[in-house]
């Protein structure tokens, strides 16, 4: 039986640690090609990924010769996944910074727009894709002391929604996936008290692992993912209300 993701190519953001490092080693034990793009240059050669990008994803044209590169090395795209994102620090909406407020908005919301944005006329020639972007059960509920980085994946959850509509009438799926907290390089930057409060949220009564997570976006990464599409995938150790 041949392997899920054989023939395959696939572009996975901030892949090299967390969440993305997970899945980007997931889809290449069943079979995927992959583009790993970050802006840790040390961890993308230590990758052995086919391709990689050194890249600021919120470069709206580094991201588009990004996608350009990756299609001509590889020869086409059919799978995104959206990892590279920032927490920001913890801070009251009435004191948070402005600078900082941007700079979570910048990579969390905009990169993920800039590379969704990038890859659908590759899928779109290709008659075929999917797109899983990583938001966070942040951006349903809304986490106190965090409000940007809310904001920013409440974005995401919507981008989705709007262009899963977009292009439901093609064989392009496009999806998202709310995790609860995953302990990442990302806890470093929170501080212990916001960690503690969302641990304290979840029913389960721990963080989740990456490999549970990965799991979750393989699937919607796959071919067998047909049927969804501008939809938002819970994987919060019970803590989604909704």
């Amino acid at each position: 039986m041949p392997a899920r993701f054989e023939g395959r190519t696939a572009i996975v953001t901030g892949g090299v640690s967390g969440i993305g490092a997970g899945v980007a080693r997931r889809l290449a034990a069943e079979g995927a090609t992959l583009s790993l793009w970050d802006r840790d240059a040390a961890g993308l050669a230590r990758s052995g990924a086919a391709h990689t990008v050194t890249l600021d994803i919120a470069d709206p044209d580094a991201v588009h010769k990004a996608a350009a590169d990756t299609a001509a090395a590889l020869g086409k795209i059919d799978i995104l996944v959206t990892s590279a994102g920032i927490t920001g620090p913890n801070h009251p909406t009435w004191e948070y910074p402005v600078d900082a407020w941007d700079k979570v908005i910048d990579v969390n919301l905009k990169g993920v727009f800039y590379s969704n944005r990038a890859v659908v006329p590759f899928m779109q020639a290709n008659l075929y894709g999917r797109i899983v972007n990583i938001a966070s059960i942040a951006g349903k509920e809304g986490n106190p002391m965090a409000s940007a980085y809310s904001a920013s994946k409440g974005g995401v959850i919507a981008l989705t929604k709007s262009l899963g509509k977009e292009l439901a009438a093609t064989e392009i799926r496009v999806n998202c996936v709310t995790p609860a907290a995953v302990r990442t390089p990302l806890f470093e930057q929170m501080t212990q008290q916001q960690i503690d409060w969302m641990l304290s949220k979840i029913p389960i009564a721990r963080f989740g692992e990456i490999d549970e997570i990965a799991s979750l976006i393989l699937w919607l990464a796959s071919e067998e993912a047909s049927f969804s599409t501008g939809a938002v995938f819970d994987i919060s150790g019970g803590r989604a209300t909704y």
